[in-house]
């Protein structure tokens, strides 16, 4: 008569194993989990609907130091971040169930449903499909952790000891194996095939024809652009224009659904607009530069482009609204996204003549998907966290002291103009080069107000005016040049701009918050002998 043994006790390769398993437990669950939401919505998918939580709950210092060290890579390094910490939960539960099986599957659990939780409390859920992708993956997890440390621990019979472990971890592995090529195919699989959704906005976008300008931008002047190696472009592709924004997934918006609704103080008549009702207005277009108000002193978190929308202003007169220099109620104009964001904008600065615009078109194109189509807001002479709000829907005119915008609470200004500021493009910092004419060169930019003047100083020497670009208007930046007789040793140069309005950028540096960096930018270079 054969004996049956029981479960033996775990070696240290058991325990490896089994961390091995509770990893792959938990990469199964990511899997299908991110399959279902391909199916359903991409922000559905638990790592994104967790990292969204997280951004909305980490303190401002923390996100200016992930923009400070990561720049537009600071999404990707949460993602992973996220991973990193999951996949040691999962190890950790892994080897918890080799004693608690039941209760380490739980755990699994416990993690699905802390996903569906964040996924349909997203300000842009609007179904409890949304908590579909989470529970599902879970409970694949879980299901499969529960039978990965069976197999690993598998009573057997007749068989030694050491035989029976050798059986009982080649009959893990071969499980683990293929349910984890089967979990990769299967993602992958998701991922190529892409949302119903996704590929309608991605159709929609292609599909969407512009109007032409009832009043163009004039072409850029000659000059502008400087002939100066190392120096960027003076419009910036779509491709290079930075972004900045809590958005884990890119909004998708189909151009045939969107809707944008005006309401709120001082609105006499409400608005309902679609795309097409939108680009039947008297469409402009203008050239205009965006700066991000976590750009630290020579920071690149700034870009100039040619818009084409419609002007805000006429429309909020449309509505009835009228600026509080006008006796209108409301002075502040609150922006929503479709993933809930919302931005601030003084409702005074928007109507007194510059250009704030809808803007649906950028460099000759439909915005690209990630720059806010199909529609989004433009203010020049604002910061874009208090005016650039994109995948816009929603307008409503209210007041400060009745409403913090997103990012008040969290230490930053209600109102931010932009700050005069210049910036060294060449030679790099920490360059080396031969002694002759060095031609030093960057940009400068004031926005609404305008650059008037550009200065270089070398070491602690006098400071030398720079031959400026041509204006293209006060709403862009201004490149500009100065040549330099470059002797050998270590030298600092730094750069300073004076504003259309006759104001010199202080020399003190500021940090970014709360309404913006502050001083002057240096570089240290080397310079060989002749």
């Amino acid at each position: 008569m054969n004996a049956t043994r029981s479960p033996r006790p775990p070696t240290r390769t058991d325990r490896l194993l089994a961390a091995l398993g509770g990893v792959l437990s938990g990469y199964v669950a990511l899997a299908v989990a991110d399959l279902l939401a391909g199916r359903i919505r991409r922000e559905a998918g638990p790592v994104t609907a967790v990292g969204d939580v997280l951004v909305d709950r980490t303190p401002s210092a923390v996100e200016q130091w992930a923009i400070r060290t990561f720049g537009e890579s600071d999404k990707a390094v949460l993602m992973l971040g996220i991973l990193l910490v999951l996949g040691l939960i999962a190890a950790a539960l892994g080897v918890l169930a080799l004693r608690h099986r039941a209760a380490a599957a739980a755990g699994i659990l416990g993690f699905g449903v802390i996903g569906a939780l964040a996924a349909v409390s997203r300000p842009d859920s609007d179904s409890a499909l949304d908590a579909v992708p989470s529970l599902v993956g879970a409970v694949a997890g879980a299901v499969l952790l529960y039978v990965l440390i069976g197999r690993l621990l598998a009573p057997g019979a007749g068989e030694l000891p050491e035989a029976a472990a050798r059986g009982d971890r080649r009959s893990f592995l071969v499980v683990a194996a293929a349910t984890g090529l089967a979990a990769t195919a299967a993602a992958a699989l998701g991922r190529a095939a892409g949302t119903p959704a996704g590929e309608g906005v991605t159709a929609s976008r292609r599909a969407l024809r512009l109007p032409r300008p009832v009043s163009p931008a004039p072409a850029v002047p000659p000059g502008a652009q400087l002939d100066v190696p190392g120096i960027g472009p003076f419009i910036t592709p779509n491709k290079d224009f930075y972004r900045v924004d809590t958005a884990l997934v890119v909004p998708g918006v189909d151009a045939d659904d969107w809707r944008l609704r005006v309401h709120g103080e001082g609105v006499r008549r409400e608005l309902s607009l679609t795309l097409p009702e939108l680009m039947s207005r008297p469409v402009v277009e203008r050239d205009i530069t965006l700066a991000c108000v976590s750009n630290e002193v020579g920071g690149d978190l700034v870009g100039n482009a040619r818009w084409l929308g419609v002007r805000l202003a006429d429309l909020l007169r449309e509505a009835g609204v009228r600026p509080p220099s006008e006796g209108g109620p409301a002075d502040q104009l609150v922006a929503r996204s479709v993933d809930g964001m919302t931005i601030g904008t003084p409702v005074e600065d928007v109507m007194d003549g510059r250009d704030s615009l809808l803007a649906f078109g950028m460099n000759g194109e439909p915005l690209p998907l990630d720059h806010g189509f199909p529609v989004r807001m433009i203010v020049p002479g604002l910061y874009g966290y208090v005016s650039a709000c994109k995948w816009i829907e929603s307008i409503e005119l209210t007041t400060f002291d009745a409403y913090d915008a997103y990012w008040v609470p969290r230490g930053w200004a209600a109102r931010a103009p932009v700050k005069t500021q210049s910036r060294i493009d060449t030679p790099r910092a920490l360059a080396r080069l031969d002694a002759g004419t060095v031609m030093i060169a960057g940009v400068a930019w004031a926005q609404h107000r305008g650059i008037a003047r550009v200065e270089v100083r070398v070491d602690d020497g006098p400071w030398r005016q720079a031959r400026l670009g041509t204006e293209d208007s006060r709403d862009t930046w201004r490149q500009w040049v100065h040549p330099w007789q470059a002797g050998p040793g270590r030298h600092t140069l730094t750069v300073r701009a004076t504003d259309g309005a006759g104001v010199t950028q202080p020399e003190r540096r500021t940090d970014t918050m709360p309404d913006g960096a502050a001083g002057w930018h240096s570089v240290v270079v080397t310079v060989g002998g002749s």
